[in-house]
């Protein structure tokens, strides 16, 4: 809804004077309204500091956000590995970590114990390669154990310092990883960068419906302040793991356990060798609902692809390091590699060299 072209609150009261306005939160007509202390004490008028954000982003060509509804389902991991595939590419690219209280990008990098630099053309990245820089608050903590005890106002602030005084250079990509749920981190993000030109957003959800229910929340957020979904990625997708990787146990009724991983290599290596370049697969979220893609043809979005839960993908992840650096990935690499090109297909890529 607007009001002289203000964006008006859908709860707001029938003649809101509109959040801008000098009137805001004190008029007759905002008695009562759940927002009136909010737009009484907001700064009116245009921000100054978008203004810098805009230029900022001026030599950034794609910004992506990923979103999650819930945490807990691998968004970080997600972030972490579209980055590493877009920079295997050769894109210029950023990888921003709004997540002010969970900040895990540094560790998911390999960037641990890193530090934030200026020089006169603002504040430094830390590069894990030359074509692929990381922001994160994470490197500005004294002791990596410190909690993170912010009200929204000083988290809406460093999110714009990052965004206006971080000097990228030019990016290809900016990969912002933001925090679970639809908080003040999420409105911050997407209003300062709406005027700078967004591509939109990718969710990250688990298959089971507890992750869906918020995840549909995630997706009706994106509508409401106009930012394009562009698809859904269902992570831990079933576990899939290679046979000769497995620990097998076998269980008395009492509960005790007993590891017989060696006698049944042995068993299968004399009888059956080729099993052993077999890999499992199980179930550990419940899809009977469908999972992710019976989700996304509810809600009318694009279903990005599966990435199942590989052990050796957590394993990449806890060691800072790219799936796609070896060959141990061999299920979680193909599959994020393809919801790459997906992504790739439905964003209009142009690399910053090439002038477009």
């Amino acid at each position: 809804m607007e009001n002289g072209g203000q964006e008006i609150p859908e709860d707001a009261n029938e003649h809101c004077p509109g959040p801008q306005s000098e009137s805001a939160g004190k008029s007759d007509s905002c008695e009562g309204c759940p927002n009136q202390e909010a737009c009484a004490t907001a700064p009116k008028g245009p921000d100054p500091d978008l203004v810098a954000i805009v230029e900022r982003m001026a030599t950034v060509k794609h910004k992506i956000l990923v979103l999650s509804g819930k945490g807990g389902v691998g968004k970080s991991t997600f972030s972490a590995q579209l980055s590493f595939a877009l920079a295997a590419m050769d894109f210029q690219v950023g990888l921003l970590d709004i997540d002010i209280c969970g900040p895990s990008i540094p560790k998911m990098l390999g960037l641990e114990g890193q530090e934030i630099h200026q020089s006169n053309l603002g504040w430094s990245p830390v590069y894990v390669e030359s074509n692929l820089g990381v922001m994160s608050i994470g490197f500005m903590l004294p002791n990596p154990d410190e909690a993170v005890i912010w009200r929204g106002p000083r988290k809406n602030g460093i999110i714009k310092q990052f965004l206006k005084d971080v000097y990228w250079g030019e990016l290809d990509f900016l990969v912002v990883d933001a925090p679970p749920g639809t908080s003040d981190e999420h409105i911050s993000i997407v209003q300062f960068l709406q005027a700078t030109g967004i591509d939109g957003a990718i969710i990250v959800t688990t298959p089971q419906q507890v992750s869906l229910i918020d995840v549909r929340k995630e997706v009706s957020f994106c509508k409401k302040v106009g930012l394009p979904v562009l698809g859904v990625v269902e992570n831990m997708s079933g576990l899939c793991q290679s046979l000769s990787e497995f620990k097998f146990l076998s269980v008395a009724e009492t509960g005790e356990q007993k590891d017989m991983t060696e006698w049944v290599i042995a068993q299968m290596r004399e009888k059956v060798p080729d099993m052993l370049n077999f890999f499992a697969f199980s179930e550990v979220f419940d899809s009977s609902a469908g999972g992710g893609a019976k989700m996304c043809t509810d809600m009318g979005v694009p279903f990005l692809g599966k990435v199942p839960l590989d052990p050796q993908l957590c394993k990449a992840a806890e060691e800072g390091r790219s799936c796609f650096d070896d060959i141990k990935c061999r299920v979680s690499a193909p599959a994020i590699k393809m919801i790459v090109d997906k992504l790739l297909s439905q964003v209009k890529v142009s690399r910053m060299e090439d002038g477009a």
